[in-house]
């Protein structure tokens, strides 16, 4: 079992260009209601402990401690640009929040809601990627590697385009009841690409929110 990526969410988003056109103007997103200079990254890696945004003071973020079985590795350089590093840090701590509700059982944990704008496609998204390992009755096992993170800062410099690979041909589903492994046979299945357009918060200052995700699944440019 591996990620299931909902046809819905992926059919819905648009792409992260034309939803930044679209929005570029717009005043952020607010958690109560809820061409562009690019940032290449490199090779700088990082765990599945809180990415760099969270050194950002005075944001009460929740915890996500992941069981040992499990880890989620980020070999993503911080861009220099704080915005771009505080976009990419939150869009990290967006599909680390997704798996923690996988981890949890729990499609309305709090941690994904923390990291995605309220009714947004990409808050949607985790609730149907977590409510789909839940009523198979999965969890998660494994590595997930992320790498060749890029990111995209809007003109007015309150949305960012997220993007980033992802290498799961190490991670599994795991049979909560049993602890069986659902291993796979390596395959194009096991690489997927995600395009993350991301929103400056109103209310935390430093803080940003997943509003839509695209994932492409059997990402062959993802490999090696």
């Amino acid at each position: 079992m591996k990620r299931r990526t909902s046809p819905v969410a992926v059919a819905v988003a648009v792409t992260a260009a034309l939803l930044l056109t679209a929005c570029g103007g717009g005043d952020g997103n607010s958690r109560s209601s809820e061409k562009i200079a690019a940032a290449d990254s490199g090779s700088n890696k990082a765990s599945s402990s809180p990415s760099a945004s969270d050194a950002v003071a005075g944001i009460d973020r929740p915890a996500m401690p992941f069981p040992s079985d499990f880890d989620m590795v980020f070999d993503i350089a911080k861009p220099s640009d704080a915005k771009e590093a505080a976009a990419l840090g939150d869009a990290e701590n967006f599909v680390r929040a997704i798996n923690y509700g996988i981890v949890r059982q729990d499609p309305e944990d709090a941690a994904y809601k923390f990291y995605s704008t309220v009714g947004s496609t990409a808050q949607s998204y985790a609730k149907t990627q977590i409510k789909q390992y839940l009523d198979g009755g999965w969890t998660v096992t494994g590595v997930q590697r992320y790498s060749r993170g890029k990111v995209d800062l809007a003109a007015d410099g309150k949305r960012a385009s997220v993007s980033f690979c992802d290498d799961d041909s190490k991670f599994y589903g795991k049979e909560v009841k049993s602890k069986k492994i659902l291993k796979t046979s390596p395959s194009d299945k096991d690489y997927y690409y995600f395009e993350v357009v991301m929103a400056a918060s109103m209310e935390a200052k430093g803080l940003w929110t997943a509003e839509n995700v695209k994932v492409q699944t059997k990402a062959i440019q993802c490999k090696g």
